[in-house]
């Protein structure tokens, strides 16, 4: 079974989608990139997640963004 990338639980964070088993908002990752700041970057500041999720999560939103277009 593939673990989530993402978690959604009201005792973490109030139920902000983050990454999972961090307490770090998916939300940041995404402000990180739009700041024009790369995903190294990111991985430093939040050393609780994995460059193995960030790239997941960016395949998954691709993936939607693809099939909705369709």
């Amino acid at each position: 079974m593939v673990k989530p990338v993402i978690s959604c639980n009201p005792d973490v964070m109030g139920g902000t989608p983050v990454f999972a088993g961090t307490r770090v908002p998916v939300q940041t990752l995404l402000d990180y990139l739009e700041a024009g700041d790369s995903i190294d970057e990111f991985l430093a500041g939040f050393p609780s997640v994995s460059r193995e999720q960030v790239i997941e999560f960016l395949e998954q939103a691709k993936d939607r963004l693809v099939a909705a277009a369709s």
